[in-house]
């Protein structure tokens, strides 16, 4: 679990398991919907998660959130009930969807300290509308037509379930159990962890008593530091069940969990008065075979701890220090000074290696997989679809694969664009793809998989495709063509859809034909080091290809010298360097300086004539020709020498540096020096 926010950390702790609730219970409606049913494990899954998020809302005093979550927790637990009753499923997953949509508006408005204000009154009056419709209807086999009741004022106070309950009526059939946990040395705040152990602990079981009994105090910490945090509470799972839950609890050092076979009778009445000292002998206890065996309660260690996204990047920060200092020390020029280096050299050697298993392990803690990016399509797909009236089946493959948090959190924009247009410009009406015959539901394909350094995103739809006639010619009324037509490869034709306020739709809807979305999504990918390309054929289908990196973080770089200035090239873009003769090199007509590699034609770019750099080598025999590529697509770069190569961390550039053609951000070298990093992709296109 990361946590990134300086707020209150009980209250850091309900937004996080609130939005992780929230897409949880959103991904459970919208495969119920598709199966057009919903199972005995799904309901009770929806109705445990609603009955967290009201729990949770009510204690932190949020009354519109608790009871949104109320009114949905009621109509399920109906369903869950009642198991002859005619249910309209989509409209089932409407409201709830619904009230999804309200709880992750307020949530979102409390992540940016503002009230959460919001009204539910008309979302909880039709949700309990259509429930007193499920009630007039149960066993029904031709159920009355569904009429919304007129809103009402909906009084949001209501007896809460609090965690402690000592007054707890336990079931038949549930057993009774005592924890000892103790919390992670140095944990702090452990009055918190405690809570939370108390939140989670009731998803599944009754809280019966713990000790201490009043977890708001501070005072509390030092007994719960001492002594471990008791609690008694009444499941009906068994005890590897509740140990499985212990052991994913965040901060949790140990505990010791025992369980009470007491008679169903006799445990009402004395659950209340349930020992809560430390001696054991006080304490009746039927152990497991395992408990048994070594004569002790069971004794778990977890490996999970939540961590503040902030302290991941300052470690981060620090990792990418130590390469630049590993640099700055293996460079010194005092080392020259030095007659046996060997020694040296060795210990460097064996320095550069733990620094980059420290840097590996530092990567992998900041990856995420894809998936949570992915599923959140499923919605948009679902609500467009229903919109628009067209039936579309959203799969989805390589959703495990991961990329660093800093890149996922710019996908979801881009990603969300590129559904939308496929299904509003790329799907057709069921009766255009009837006459094309293609299958009535249209179909997009989201795939992800990792290729080297980069992951490649692909979106595939199967519908009408891009015209390419009509691109051409809105580009050519735009002024945007500076070459012959017939030069015009289908992709470059293809990309001028990624162009600012470039649409072909003449219609302006609620998705599209304001000339917006595709820039934005070149945009945002961009801002990532990534690329965008495009590819269609005429009623086939369209697909848009995402190539982004893995991380920004820290790249092997090679450094080249140009003039008083060195530039970084990324090891990923090098195809070879070689020294050209003379002769090798020649103008074409248009002007342009070409080399012939291996009966290859490439364009060679001067560096220095494209930044303006003076002092350089300009005979092309004295220089250095680097061949860089990217995407099929290469370029010689010619500059005065190779300097070697090297990690470097990369940093941002200035909003005004960012403007300049082929400048992908900047490093600081060994030497203390800056350096350029140059961005193959905008120097081919140059």
């Amino acid at each position: 679990m990361v946590m990134d926010s300086g707020r209150e950390p009980m209250l850091e702790m309900f937004i996080f398991e609130t939005l992780q609730l929230s897409d949880q219970l959103e991904q459970l409606v919208l495969n119920s919907e598709k199966s057009n049913s919903f199972g005995a494990a799904e309901i009770n899954e929806i109705f445990r998660i609603m009955h967290t998020i009201k729990g949770s809302a009510a204690m932190m005093f949020f009354d519109s959130i608790a009871g949104v979550a109320h009114a949905m927790e009621d109509m399920f637990d109906f369903l869950r009930e009642s198991k002859a009753v005619a249910v309209d499923y989509s409209k089932v997953c409407d409201l709830i969807l619904k009230g999804i949509d309200f709880i992750k508006g307020e949530v979102a408005k409390i992540e940016s300290e503002q009230d959460a204000d919001g009204n539910p009154a008309a979302l909880m009056q039709d949700i309990r509308s259509y429930l007193i419709y499920l009630k007039e209807n149960i066993n029904t086999s031709s159920p009355s037509e569904y009429k919304p009741e007129a809103a009402a004022t909906i009084d949001l106070d209501w007896d809460m379930d609090v965690p402690a309950r000592p007054d707890l009526f336990v079931k038949f059939g549930e057993k009774c159990y005592k924890a000892v946990i103790v919390f992670e040395e140095d944990c702090e705040m452990e009055n918190i962890r405690a809570f939370n152990v108390i939140h989670k602990l009731s998803e599944m079981a009754e809280v019966i008593e713990h000790h201490p009994g009043n977890i708001d105090d501070e005072e509390c910490i030092t007994v719960i530091r001492e002594n471990g945090f008791e609690v008694v509470f009444a499941a009906e799972s068994s005890q590897e069940e509740m140990e499985s839950l212990f052991c994913t609890l965040a901060f949790v050092d140990s505990f010791q969990l025992m369980e009470f076979d007491l008679a169903a009778e006799n445990l009402t009445n004395q659950s209340a008065a349930l020992p809560m000292e430390s001696d054991p002998d006080s304490i009746v206890a039927v152990k497991s075979e395992r408990e048994a065996d070594n004569g002790a309660a069971t004794a778990v260690k977890q490996s999970l701890i939540s961590v503040q996204l902030s302290k991941l990047d300052k470690l981060l920060d620090l990792v990418g220090e130590l390469v630049i200092s590993e640099t700055m020390v293996t460079s010194n020029p005092d080392l020259l000074m030095i007659h046996d280096r060997e020694n040296f050299k060795k210990a460097a050697r064996q320095h550069r290696k733990v620094i980059n298993e420290l840097q590996d392990i530092v990567m992998s803690i900041r990856m995420v997989p894809l998936a949570g990016t992915f599923q959140k399509m499923n919605r948009i797909v679902r609500d467009m679809s229903k919109k628009l009236g067209k039936p579309v089946d959203l799969m989805i493959h390589g959703e495990e694969t991961e990329v660093d948090k800093n890149i996922i959190e710019h996908l979801s924009d881009p990603l969300m664009h590129l559904i939308r247009n496929a299904i509003d410009h790329g799907i057709e009406e069921a009766p255009d793809r009837i006459a094309k015959e293609k299958p009535v539901s249209g179909s997009i394909k989201l795939e992800a998989k990792s290729e080297g350094g980069d992951v490649w995103i692909t979106i595939r739809d199967d519908g009408r495709g891009l015209d390419k006639e009509k691109i051409l010619n809105r580009a050519l009324e735009n002024g945007l063509i500076n070459k012959p037509e017939n030069e015009l490869s289908d992709q470059e034709i293809y990309a001028f859809i990624l162009l600012p306020g470039f649409s072909t739709n003449t219609e302006v809807t609620e998705f599209s034909g304001r000339g917006v979305g595709m820039d934005v999504v070149a945009q945002n990918i961009e801002d990532i080091g990534g690329s965008v390309y495009i590819d269609s054929k005429l009623n086939i289908g369209t697909t848009v290809s995402l190539k982004i990196p893995l991380t920004l973080a820290i790249i092997d770089g090679m450094g080249i010298r140009v003039g008083g200035s060195i530039y970084t090239v990324p090891i990923t873009s090098i195809r070879e360097s070689f020294k050209a003769r003379e002769e090798e090199a020649f103008t074409d007509p248009d002007g342009q300086e070409m080399i012939m590699v291996r009966g290859e034609c490439l364009p060679i770019l001067r560096l220095h004539e494209m930044y303006k750099i003076k002092n350089s080598v300009n005979e092309i025999h004295n220089g250095i020709i680097m061949i860089a590529e990217t995407d099929n697509r290469s370029v010689c770069l010619f500059a005065d020498e190779l300097i070697g190569e090297q990690q470097v961390v990369v940093k941002a550039l200035p909003k005004y540096l960012k403007r300049i053609k082929g400048i992908g951000g900047c490093t600081l070298l060994g030497d203390g020096r800056s350096s350029l990093i140059l961005d193959i992709a905008g120097l081919v296109s140059y």
